[in-house]
Order: C-alpha cells, then sequence, then structure tokens
C-alpha cells in the first residue's frame, strides 16, 4: 500500500484501509477511541487488484485508489471516496489509463489539492511520471505528462501544509521531485538529486510549514532523508525492509518526526527526532509484541492529537494498536488486538 493506510476522518474516528485478494476492506472506530467494527468492503463490487493508495485532503475525506482488472493484459486505475468511515464509500469510478489502454504500470499514488481535488499520479508506459486530476466542475481532466525516466517502483504524493501538491519518485542512481507552488497551479520543472533508493522504500511527509521530506534507504541499509534544494542526509540503519511510517506529532511539547518501521526482529521500531533536525540524531525503540514477516505498520494522531501505532497482518487477519502514553519521552501503552 501507497500512504498512511491508518487515518483519523472528519469526525476524529480512526480507520483503516487495507487490500484482499480482490477488493479493498475498511475497519473504524465506533466512536472515537472506542471499540472497532467488523471490516466492510468498500468502493462497491468491481474487482480490484491487490494494491491500493490513501489519500487524504484537508476535509479529512479519504480517497483510494486501486488498480482494476479490465481482461488479459489490460487494467485501469479506478477512485473511490469515504466521507466519513461509519459511512458507505463511493462506489469505484473509473479513471483511465495513462496510455489510454495496456496493463498495470507501477503502484498509483493519491493526493488532494486545496480544492478537495483528487490527483492519481503513475508511472507511464514511457517511464516518467503521469498525472491525472479531477476536474473542478465534476469529472476527470486530461492525462498531463510531468516528465522524469525510467521510474522505479511507484510514486509516492502529498499535500503541503500550504496546499501545493508534491510527488515523488526514484530511478537509476536518482530522486525526482515534482511540486505546485501553491493548490490549483500547474506542477513546476522537475527537480532531481543523484542518491539511490531501494525500491518499495520511499515515504513523504509534510515536516514543516514550508517543507516536505522524502525518506528512503539506501543500498547501504541507511535511512536517509531528501528535503528538496539540500542533498540527501544519513539519519539512522533502517530497522527493517520496507517504507517507514511517519508523522508529525508533539513529544514533550516538541515538534518531532516519529518514524515507525516493522523492524528485521519482527516487532515495531520507532524512533523520533526534532523536525527538520537530522543532525540531533534518532535511534530505534522497538515495541509490541512479534510480527508475521507480511505486518506492515502505520502511524496517525486520533482525535486527542494522541500518537497512534497500529500493525495490520494480512496473513493472520490481526490488527493491533498501541497509543503514545501521557507521560514524557517517546512511550507506547500496551499493544491490543482489535
Amino acid at each position: 500500500m501507497i500512504g498512511e493506510w491508518l487515518i483519523r476522518g472528519r469526525d476524529g474516528r480512526l480507520s483503516i484501509y487495507h487490500v484482499s485478494s480482490d477488493a479493498v476492506l475498511c475497519r473504524a472506530e465506533l466512536v472515537p477511541g472506542g471499540s472497532w467494527g467488523a471490516p466492510r468492503t468498500v468502493g462497491g463490487d468491481q474487482v480490484v487488484h491487490p494494491v491500493l493508495a490513501v489519500g487524504q485532503g484537508a476535509d479529512s475525506y479519504a480517497h483510494l485508489v486501486s488498480w482494476r482488472p479490465m481482461g488479459p493484459g489490460r487494467s485501469s486505475l479506478v477512485h473511490s471516496v469515504h466521507f466519513r468511515p461509519l459511512l458507505a464509500a463511493l462506489d469505484w469510478v473509473d479513471v483511465g489509463h495513462p496510455a489510454g489502454e495496456g496493463d498495470r504500470t507501477s503502484t498509483p499514488a493519491v493526493a488532494v489539492d486545496g480544492h478537495g481535488r483528487a490527483h492519481v499520479f503513475v508511472r507511464g508506459e514511457d517511464g516518467g511520471l503521469s498525472m491525472r486530476a479531477q476536474s473542478q466542475k465534476g469529472g476527470w481532466g486530461p492525462w498531463h505528462d510531468l516528465k522524469g525516466s525510467d521510474l522505479q517502483g511507484g510514486p509516492v504524493a502529498l499535500t503541503g501544509a500550504k496546499g501545493g501538491m508534491h510527488a515523488y519518485a526514484a530511478g537509476p542512481g536518482v530522486l525526482m521531485h515534482w511540486h505546485q507552488t501553491a493548490s490549483g497551479v500547474v506542477f513546476g520543472e522537475m527537480e532531481s538529486v543523484q542518491a539511490e533508493a531501494r525500491p518499495g522504500t520511499l515515504r513523504a511527509l509534510a515536516t514543516s510549514d514550508e517543507n516536505t521530506s522524502l525518506f528512503f534507504t539506501d543500498p547501504a541499509g541507511d535511512l536517509c532523508v531528501w528535503r528538496p534544494g539540500s542533498e540527501p542526509v544519513a539519519l539512522l540503519p533502517a530497522a527493517g525492509p520496507g517504507p517507514v511510517s511517519a508523522v508529525r506529532c508533539r513529544i514533550d511539547a516538541h515538534d518531532c518526526t516519529l518514524l515507525a518501521q516493522r523492524s528485521s526482529a519482527g516487532r515495531v521500531a520507532l524512533a523520533a527526532y526534532p523536525s527538520e533536525q537530522e543532525g540531533a540524531g534518532a535511534w530505534w525503540t522497538e515495541s509490541g509484541p512479534q510480527l508475521s514477516v507480511d505486518a506492515e505498520v502505520s502511524l496517525a494522531l486520533d482525535a486527542e492529537d494522541r500518537v497512534v501505532a497500529a500493525t495490520l497482518s494480512p496473513s493472520a487477519g490481526r490488527l493491533l494498536l498501541s497509543r503514545l502514553k501521557d507521560e514524557p519521552g517517546l512511550a507506547l501503552g500496551p499493544w491490543q488486538q482489535v
């Protein structure tokens, strides 16, 4: 999955999204901080591939994007909106294919601008980045070629604190960044930097009102951070494979970036540092029980702005949650299965 799959909805309830073999499923709190409901299929009865991108706008609506099969060697991107966790999501709407038709090109990404319009990003058949956005009057606009080349894996996308969107992708020995200076304007020229990222390890976060940061693992196994306009820096050795989860939060009244990753030892590893001050250093602290090899980790803030960590194991069907304790430092409470 691309993006944080644990999110806080407009009504303060937490919800999670995950994929089965042919559908997207959602579970949500029945009341903020309370018990959870059973998994429900979202997006209607259409069969989709087991891939999902999740994005969220300033209105807290969840935007979901997946690929659906259209026949041998053919797939089409589809989009759904979930306005509130306990309501039914809209049925999947066809977004098309950047080449008109063809098979899946990459895992997609989705971001939502300041006007509530979803933008879908995916690798084009020529290897660059393609984007299609919802129109102001409804429906979808044309596909746009944002250039770039030799994208490896799918892009990641997010909306900055001031409403402009950002997209990141990796190529052979290069990281690429596209951005809007403000909501609703065209994307500027691509910016790039020489760096190598392991496939499938990109995660982006708005780390201040001005900047977004890209987290990735390099071939040496270091978790690195890149903010466009500067050079990438190594933060600390990655705790395990796969992307980190990241959230901006307050710890001991300080503006911090909190990272989580499934460690190589099979537990949740957490690290925090003052936002955009990588030189301050960070280190991992492991928490919780042993997880299955397919377990994923996600972070969010609940209705009271407390950090919540979640792990989900598709093979075991087990969802575990823990909240940051109301005490100094970085300490999670007991992990509970829901």
